[in-house]
């Protein structure tokens, strides 16, 4: 195989160290890392120099701070204050790691950008394909559901097919023996913070207290700010009962709190909007496929009705639990990720 010049994204974590030491066996690789909001900025730019030094690649350092607040932030604390509940990671790697930073990484000269994350990537005559990392405890098809035929087709995944435990062993065959504990954030610029102590420090208008009513419409209780609060939360409601109250509805329009007992969590058929295919064109719908409703859900079975251009009914053949407006449903055939919707209802 002919030498590629290839763009390693950097985090500092031994994911991204991996790919650089896989690809630099044959290619001529840079190290490239981005500026977000990271909270540890510093101390993470100092180990990612360090890595790159000891790499002996150079690296560039890509300042999306501003981009990052537009695209990524606005969209975690507007979901929040309008009863929903986010996915930062999906918008980031679309807008923001595999969309501004992957032209970054192109425009400077580099012909592909590879990347630390658990998923494959497949090309036919009918395009790229996304597909399942081999290691289900760590697969990240999920979060890289928003991708584009564009953004995958220069896209290095060197990790798909690998177990994490055997890569800790890679790296530390190659010398680099410090990565125990050091795993990368699921939300980077929260740091320690708690999501309802992130949004009240920066938006205290938005703090309102407000109804907690049951699914029949008593009052049960008092909230204090619907962003604190999530569809199947169990904690924190401060309602004394023989069985649990949980999180079952939150109506941003009357800032009030709904919840109920576990079978009000319970539902057959949702709603989604802004379907994206990945490969551009919508799959046969006659059949079932799996689908994911969060990133820590298994996956189960269900048939897809689209309605009109964008939008979509999921007829799931088991109940699913506290599925959640703004989450996204990933669409499954077998371990390729066909499309992906946000939650509506």
């Amino acid at each position: 195989m002919n030498s590629r010049r290839i763009g390693i994204a950097m985090s500092g974590g031994v994911d991204s160290t991996a790919t650089a030491l896989i690809l630099r066996e044959s290619n001529d690789i840079q190290g490239f890392f981005m500026r977000l909001a990271q909270p540890d900025f510093a101390a993470q730019k100092e180990r990612v120099e360090k890595l790159a030094e000891r790499l002996s690649i150079p690296l560039t350092i890509i300042d999306l701070r501003q981009q990052f607040t537009d695209k990524v932030l606005e969209y975690f604390a507007s979901s929040y204050f309008k009863g929903k509940t986010p996915n930062p990671c999906m918008i980031c790697n679309r807008e923001i790691k595999f969309g501004l930073f992957q032209d970054a990484i192109l425009s400077s000269g580099m012909e592909m950008m590879a990347s630390g994350h658990y998923a494959q990537i497949s090309h036919d005559e009918s395009g790229y394909h996304l597909l399942d990392g081999v290691d289900q405890s760590k697969n990240q098809s999920y979060f890289l559901s928003r991708l584009t035929q564009k953004q995958l087709g220069k896209i290095l995944f060197p990790l798909g097919a690998q177990y994490k435990s055997d890569i800790y062993d890679y790296v530390k065959q190659n010398g680099f023996t410090h990565f125990e504990g050091i795993e990368s954030q699921d939300i980077c610029f929260l740091a320690d913070e708690t999501v309802g102590n992130y949004l009240e420090s920066r938006y205290p208008e938005s703090v309102k207290k407000g109804p907690i009513v049951s699914t029949e419409g008593k009052l049960l209780g008092e909230h204090n700010g619907l962003f604190r609060h999530t569809i199947g939360q169990r904690r924190g409601l401060g309602i004394p009962d023989s069985t649990p109250w949980y999180v079952t509805g939150i109506e941003a329009d009357t800032n009030t709190l709904i919840v109920g007992k576990t079978a009000s969590l319970m539902k057959h058929e949702i709603e989604l909007g802004d379907i994206h295919w990945l490969s551009g064109i919508e799959p046969p719908l006659e059949a079932s496929y799996k689908v994911r409703i969060r990133y820590s859900h298994r996956g189960s079975m269900a048939k897809v009705e689209l309605i009109g251009k964008d939008r979509a009914h999921l007829i799931f053949e088991q109940e699913q639990r506290a599925v959640t407006p703004g989450q996204y449903a990933v669409i499954y055939k077998d371990t390729e990720v066909i499309g992906s919707g946000i939650i509506l209802s």
